[in-house]
C-alpha cells in the first residue's frame, strides 16, 4: 500500500472495514526494511550517525529535541515529515500547532543532516527517515536504548497544522485524555508509558509547567518550591526548567522514580502515577531500567510504523522544510 489514504479508507461493512485496516498495516508495515539503503546509499546511516553525534557532543540538551521532532512528526499524518514543511503557498506549518510553537527546536540540525546525506547520496534519503535515524541515534548517544529502524519512508507534500492541535498531547492532558490520544495512533498505553520516559532528557518551558506547580495538589512540596523560583506565577514564559532534575541530560530511568515521589514537572508527567491504571507500569520501570529500556524502543519502532508514504507515494524532498516544486521556486528566486 503505498498512500496514507488507504490507511483511513472506511466502509459501511464494519467486516470490510476490519480487513482493509489489517491489510493496511500490515502492507505499510511490509514495505519497510532495515536494509532499504544498503545499495541505493551504503554511507547512508554512518552519515546520520555522524552529523547526530556531532549536534549533541555541541549541545547536549539537543537529543531530546530530535527524539521529540520523531514524535510529534509520527502523529500527524503518519511519519512522512510533514511537520519539517515551512509556511508556503498551500501549506500553513504544523510547526505553528501550539503544542510546537516556540516549543519545537533542532530543525536546523536536521537540515544539516539532510545536506550531509546529500552530498554522499543525492536524491534518495527521505526526510521521513532521516527524523527516524536521529532520533534512534540521539537516544544512543546519551545512554538511552537504541533499536533497529525500519526504512524506505517517502516524504509528504502537505502539512496539516489542525490535525497537529487535535492529535498531540500537552502538558495538562489528564490521563484518559492521554490514553486517547495514543490510541488513536494504535499505540497501547504501555507505549504511552514507555514514550513518556523520553521526559528522562530536555527542557520545559516556565508556562507549560506554571499550573501544576502551583495549583496542583499532586505534587511534592519541596519540588515545587524550587521549581517556582525560576518560574514566577506571572511571566517568565520561557525560563526552562529540567524535566528529570537529577540526571537531565542522560537517558535514564529516574522519570519514573521522580514520578513515585511527586516530582513530575508537568501535570501529564504526574499523571502517569496518581492512582491510576498506569502506576504499576511506573512502578516497573522505575525499578528496572532495561525492561523501560525494551519497551521504550519496542514503542518507538510501534510509532515508526504509523501509516508512512511509500512506493510511489510522496516525494524525496531535497530540502527538509520545502516540498520539491517549492523549493526549485524558492531558491530559483
Amino acid at each position: 500500500m503505498s498512500s496514507k489514504g488507504r490507511c483511513f479508507h472506511i466502509t459501511t461493512c464494519f467486516a470490510a472495514t476490519v480487513l482493509l485496516l489489517l491489510l493496511s498495516t500490515f502492507s505499510c508495515e511490509a514495505q519497510l526494511t532495515p536494509n532499504y539503503y544498503d545499495y541505493a546509499c551504503p554511507q547512508a546511516l554512518s552519515t546520520i550517525r555522524a552529523a547526530v553525534r556531532a549536534a549533541i557532543t555541541k549541545e547536549r540538551r539537543m537529543a531530546a529535541s530530535l527524539i521529540r521532532l520523531h514524535f510529534h512528526d509520527c502523529f500527524v499524518q503518519g511519519c512522512d515529515a510533514s511537520l519539517l514543511l515551512d509556511d508556503a503557498p498551500n501549506i500553513v506549518s504544523e510547526k505553528n500547532a501550539f503544542q510546537s510553537f516556540k516549543s519545537l527546536r533542532g530543525f536546523e540540525v536536521i537540515d544539516g543532516v539532510k545536506s550531509a546525506v546529500e552530498e554522499v547520496c543525492p536524491g534518495v534519503v527521505s526526510c521521513a527517515d532521516i527524523l527516524a535515524v536521529v532520533a534512534r541515534d540521539s537516544s544512543e548517544y546519551v545512554g538511552g536504548p537504541t533499536w533497529t529502524v525500519k526504512l524506505g519512508r517517502r516524504d509528504s507534500t502537505t502539512a496539516n497544522k489542525d490535525l497537529a492541535r487535535a492529535n498531540l498531547p500537552n502538558a495538562t492532558n489528564d490521563l484518559d485524555t492521554l490514553v486517547s490520544i495514543f490510541a488513536r495512533q494504535g499505540l497501547s498505553v504501555k507505549d504511552m508509558v514507555a514514550l513518556s520516559g523520553a521526559h528522562t532528557i530536555g527542557l520545559a518551558r516556565c508556562v507549560t509547567f506554571r499550573d501544576h506547580i502551583y495549583n496542583d495538589t499532586d505534587i511534592d512540596a519541596g519540588f515545587a518550591s524550587t521549581r517556582r523560583r525560576r518560574c514566577p506565577s506571572a511571566g517568565g514564559d520561557c525560563n526552562l526548567a529540567p524535566l528529570d532534575l537529577v540526571t537531565p541530560y542522560s537517558f535514564d530511568n529516574n522519570y519514573y522514580k521522580n514520578l513515585l515521589q511527586e516530582k513530575g514537572l508537568l501535570h501529564s508527567d504526574q499523571v502517569l502515577f496518581n492512582g491510576g491504571a498506569t502506576d504499576d507500569i511506573v512502578r516497573v520501570y522505575s525499578a528496572n531500567r532495561a525492561a523501560f529500556y525494551a519497551d521504550f524502543a519496542a514503542a518507538m519502532v510501534k510509532m515508526g510504523d504509523i501509516c508512512p508514504l511509500t512506493g510511489a507515494a510522496g516525494e524525496i524532498r531535497k530540502f527538509c522544510c520545502y516540498c520539491s516544486i517549492a523549493a526549485a521556486l524558492h531558491f530559483h528566486l
